[in-house]
């Protein structure tokens, strides 16, 4: 398989890309690719683009809660696979899904510009988080969600909820849940945000590591895609999910366990677009126990995101994290 702009014959190389075949997954791959189009077209790179659709263990097993499942990288392992071993070019994956390791040969080729990273209550009455009765059922699969939302409401009732987002949507209504609780971003690249009826504070719950951010990743070795992915990247989206990784990493964390980070950039005045000389990122972390009875937090500022994300875990760390995260994995 050629790496070079133009295949053997000279026609346009076809740029195949990996992802989940969920509605999202699917829908996100498209509109990345549109972006990926219209850069190569204004750059005067000849590429084409295909879908390949790819199953995952987290799509196979959805009838278990994400921590029982175990392990990491549920939803890109069989992804990634397809990259090492040249069927497919690059992939797209949501980045809360990906482990902060990434197997030899691979990277991030790119964080495209970053949206809403914020989790979102969707209730059957219309109401937001404060509306919901005592005792109220509220589903979802996370156990860093469960966490926060335990400790700010102890009353209510947590119960396990898997399955796409409509799929979700519509066990709010059949399985008589108060709510359910989702990320902003994926009913945001959905056209959905009409259905949301509140959007959670960072205060009240912190989210996932790299919510809300793609990842785009491809082989170290293929210059011809790195070249294409670099005029894709958003810097200040690609630092602030470093410092969120970062963490993640110091706390050997994955998505199955109650940690989250939030960062955000502070450019100085005047400073290029383009650029993130001499910006201060603020990290936000967390770590709690599943019932919400113990939620640790701290917060952090530096302009290393490296530097940045494990200060903070050290400082969780001191708190008594490792202890939380010991009992979680069992």
């Amino acid at each position: 398989m050629t790496k070079a702009n133009h295949t053997a014959d000279g026609s346009a190389r076809v740029i195949r890309v990996g992802t989940r075949q969920s509605a999202l997954a699917l829908t996100q791959t498209g509109q990345v690719i549109d972006q990926l189009k219209q850069l190569s077209e204004q750059h005067g790179l000849p590429y084409t683009f295909e879908i390949v659709k790819i199953v995952t263990k987290g799509d196979r097993i959805l009838d278990v809660t994400l921590s029982k499942v175990g392990g990491k990288g549920l939803f890109v392992k069989e992804i990634e696979q397809a990259l090492i071993d040249g069927e497919i070019d690059m992939a797209v994956h949501s980045m809360k899904d990906m482990p902060f390791e990434l197997p030899e040969g691979l990277m991030n080729g790119a964080v495209p510009k970053r949206v809403d990273p914020r989790d979102v209550i969707i209730t059957s009455t219309g109401g937001g988080l404060s509306s919901l009765p005592e005792g109220a059922k509220i589903g979802t699969s996370s156990l860093r969600r469960a966490s926060q939302l335990k400790s700010y409401r102890p009353d209510i009732e947590l119960v396990s909820i898997r399955g796409n987002i409509d799929s979700r949507i519509r066990k709010l209504e059949t399985e008589e849940f108060d709510a359910i609780v989702l990320a902003a971003a994926g009913l945001q690249r959905m056209g959905w945000e009409s259905r949301i009826h509140d959007r959670l504070p960072i205060d009240i719950c912190v989210p996932a590591v790299g919510q809300g951010a793609l990842g785009i990743e491809c082989r170290e070795s293929d210059a011809g895609v790195r070249e294409l992915l670099s005029l894709l990247n958003d810097p200040v989206s690609e630092l602030a999910v470093r410092a969120e990784r970062s963490f993640l990493g110091a706390l050997n964390g994955g998505c199955q366990i109650p940690i989250g980070a939030h960062a955000v950039v502070t450019l100085p005045a005047g400073l290029e677009e383009k650029s993130v000389e001499g910006a201060v990122i603020e990290l936000v972390g967390i770590v709690g126990s599943p019932d919400g009875a113990v939620l640790l937090k701290e917060i952090g500022k530096d302009s290393d995101p490296e530097a940045l994300g494990l200060a903070v875990a050290d400082k969780l760390r001191a708190s008594g994290a490792d202890d939380i995260l010991a009992q979680v994995r069992g």
